[in-house]
Protein backbone atom coordinates (compact mmCIF):
# COMPACT_ATOMS: atom_id res chain seq x y z
CA UNK A 1 0.00 0.00 0.00
CA UNK A 2 2.39 2.64 -1.21
CA UNK A 3 -0.41 5.21 -1.39
CA UNK A 4 -0.90 5.10 2.37
CA UNK A 5 2.62 6.43 2.99
CA UNK A 6 1.70 9.86 1.70
CA UNK A 7 -1.00 10.14 4.36
CA UNK A 8 1.46 9.33 7.17
CA UNK A 9 3.92 12.04 6.23
CA UNK A 10 1.35 14.76 5.69
CA UNK A 11 -0.17 16.19 8.81
CA UNK A 12 -2.94 18.36 7.49
CA UNK A 13 -3.90 21.17 9.80
CA UNK A 14 -7.01 21.99 7.76
CA UNK A 15 -9.10 20.05 5.29
CA UNK A 16 -7.99 22.29 2.42
CA UNK A 17 -4.50 20.78 2.82
CA UNK A 18 -5.72 17.26 2.00
CA UNK A 19 -4.86 16.07 -1.52
CA UNK A 20 -8.16 14.21 -1.74
CA UNK A 21 -10.02 17.45 -0.98
CA UNK A 22 -8.05 19.29 -3.67
CA UNK A 23 -8.91 16.58 -6.22
CA UNK A 24 -12.58 16.65 -5.19
CA UNK A 25 -12.57 20.42 -5.66
CA UNK A 26 -11.15 20.07 -9.18
CA UNK A 27 -13.84 17.48 -9.96
CA UNK A 28 -16.57 19.83 -8.71
CA UNK A 29 -15.23 22.72 -10.79
CA UNK A 30 -15.18 20.50 -13.88
CA UNK A 31 -18.77 19.36 -13.20
CA UNK A 32 -19.90 22.99 -12.94
CA UNK A 33 -18.07 23.78 -16.18
CA UNK A 34 -19.71 21.01 -18.23
CA UNK A 35 -23.19 21.63 -16.80
CA UNK A 36 -23.14 25.19 -18.18
CA UNK A 37 -22.94 23.91 -21.76
CA UNK A 38 -25.65 23.45 -24.38
CA UNK A 39 -28.44 20.98 -23.74
CA UNK A 40 -26.97 19.94 -20.41
CA UNK A 41 -27.62 23.41 -18.98
CA UNK A 42 -31.32 23.04 -19.84
CA UNK A 43 -31.79 19.75 -17.95
CA UNK A 44 -32.25 21.56 -14.64
CA UNK A 45 -33.00 18.46 -12.64
CA UNK A 46 -29.87 16.58 -13.74
CA UNK A 47 -27.72 19.71 -13.45
CA UNK A 48 -28.92 20.25 -9.89
CA UNK A 49 -28.43 16.61 -8.96
CA UNK A 50 -24.91 16.18 -10.37
CA UNK A 51 -23.77 19.51 -8.93
CA UNK A 52 -25.12 18.64 -5.48
CA UNK A 53 -23.45 15.22 -5.63
CA UNK A 54 -20.07 16.71 -6.58
CA UNK A 55 -20.36 19.37 -3.87
CA UNK A 56 -21.25 16.59 -1.43
CA UNK A 57 -17.90 14.91 -2.06
CA UNK A 58 -16.03 18.07 -1.00
CA UNK A 59 -18.41 18.92 1.82
CA UNK A 60 -18.28 15.52 3.45
CA UNK A 61 -14.48 15.50 3.41
CA UNK A 62 -14.54 18.93 5.06
CA UNK A 63 -17.22 18.10 7.63
CA UNK A 64 -15.62 14.80 8.57
CA UNK A 65 -12.24 16.46 9.03
CA UNK A 66 -13.72 19.12 11.29
CA UNK A 67 -15.49 16.60 13.53
CA UNK A 68 -12.24 15.81 15.34
CA UNK A 69 -12.82 12.07 15.60
CA UNK A 70 -11.34 9.56 13.16
CA UNK A 71 -14.42 7.35 13.53
CA UNK A 72 -16.65 10.21 12.40
CA UNK A 73 -14.14 11.27 9.75
CA UNK A 74 -14.18 7.76 8.26
CA UNK A 75 -17.99 7.79 8.24
CA UNK A 76 -18.02 11.07 6.29
CA UNK A 77 -15.33 9.81 3.91
CA UNK A 78 -17.59 6.85 3.09
CA UNK A 79 -20.44 9.28 2.36
CA UNK A 80 -18.08 11.28 0.12
CA UNK A 81 -17.14 8.05 -1.66
CA UNK A 82 -20.82 7.27 -2.22
CA UNK A 83 -21.40 10.74 -3.62
CA UNK A 84 -18.48 10.18 -5.98
CA UNK A 85 -20.27 7.09 -7.31
CA UNK A 86 -23.41 9.17 -7.69
CA UNK A 87 -21.51 11.70 -9.84
CA UNK A 88 -20.24 8.85 -12.05
CA UNK A 89 -23.76 7.51 -12.51
CA UNK A 90 -25.10 10.94 -13.41
CA UNK A 91 -22.23 11.46 -15.85
CA UNK A 92 -23.31 8.27 -17.59
CA UNK A 93 -26.84 9.66 -17.89
CA UNK A 94 -25.42 12.92 -19.31
CA UNK A 95 -23.30 10.95 -21.79
CA UNK A 96 -26.25 8.77 -22.85
CA UNK A 97 -28.33 11.91 -23.42
CA UNK A 98 -25.47 13.37 -25.49
CA UNK A 99 -24.99 16.29 -23.09
CA UNK A 100 -21.25 15.52 -22.90
CA UNK A 101 -18.86 14.16 -25.47
CA UNK A 102 -16.88 10.97 -25.06
CA UNK A 103 -13.63 12.74 -24.12
CA UNK A 104 -15.25 14.81 -21.36
CA UNK A 105 -17.14 11.76 -20.15
CA UNK A 106 -14.02 9.59 -19.93
CA UNK A 107 -11.99 12.38 -18.33
CA UNK A 108 -14.60 13.06 -15.66
CA UNK A 109 -15.25 9.39 -14.91
CA UNK A 110 -11.49 8.93 -14.54
CA UNK A 111 -11.37 11.87 -12.09
CA UNK A 112 -14.24 10.33 -10.12
CA UNK A 113 -12.47 6.98 -9.95
CA UNK A 114 -9.25 8.71 -8.87
CA UNK A 115 -11.04 10.55 -6.03
CA UNK A 116 -12.84 7.37 -5.03
CA UNK A 117 -9.56 5.42 -4.85
CA UNK A 118 -7.95 8.22 -2.84
CA UNK A 119 -10.88 8.15 -0.42
CA UNK A 120 -10.63 4.36 -0.08
CA UNK A 121 -6.88 4.57 0.58
CA UNK A 122 -7.38 7.36 3.10
CA UNK A 123 -10.08 5.37 4.90
CA UNK A 124 -7.74 2.37 5.00
CA UNK A 125 -4.95 4.50 6.41
CA UNK A 126 -7.15 6.02 9.11
CA UNK A 127 -8.54 2.62 10.10
CA UNK A 128 -5.07 1.13 10.46
CA UNK A 129 -3.45 4.14 12.11
CA UNK A 130 -4.75 3.65 15.63
CA UNK A 131 -5.27 7.41 15.82
CA UNK A 132 -8.48 8.55 17.42
CA UNK A 133 -8.51 12.15 16.24
CA UNK A 134 -7.97 15.65 17.59
CA UNK A 135 -11.10 15.44 19.74
CA UNK A 136 -9.33 12.90 21.96
CA UNK A 137 -5.97 14.65 22.34
CA UNK A 138 -5.08 15.42 25.90
CA UNK A 139 -4.50 19.09 26.32
CA UNK A 140 -1.82 19.81 28.89
CA UNK A 141 -3.44 21.71 31.75
CA UNK A 142 -1.79 23.97 34.24
CA UNK A 143 -2.33 23.40 37.90
CA UNK A 144 -4.71 25.68 39.77
CA UNK A 145 -1.73 27.25 41.55
CA UNK A 146 0.00 28.01 38.22
CA UNK A 147 -3.15 29.61 36.84
CA UNK A 148 -3.60 31.73 39.97
CA UNK A 149 0.05 32.81 39.86
CA UNK A 150 -0.37 33.90 36.23
CA UNK A 151 -3.53 35.82 37.05
CA UNK A 152 -1.83 37.59 39.95
CA UNK A 153 1.15 38.51 37.76
CA UNK A 154 -1.21 39.93 35.13
CA UNK A 155 -3.02 42.01 37.77
CA UNK A 156 0.31 43.29 39.11
CA UNK A 157 1.46 44.28 35.61
CA UNK A 158 -1.77 46.15 34.93
CA UNK A 159 -1.63 47.86 38.33
CA UNK A 160 2.01 48.94 37.85
CA UNK A 161 1.19 50.52 34.47
CA UNK A 162 -1.17 53.01 36.15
Amino acid sequence: MANNRKFKSSKARKFEDLNVYKQARMLTNKVYEITRRGGFSKDYSLVDQIRRASVSVMSNIAEGFERGSNTEFIQFLYIAKGSCGEVRSQLTIAYDQKYVGEDDYKNLVERCVQVSVMLANFIGYLRGSGLRGAKFKKIPRKSMAEELDEMLEEIKRKHNKK
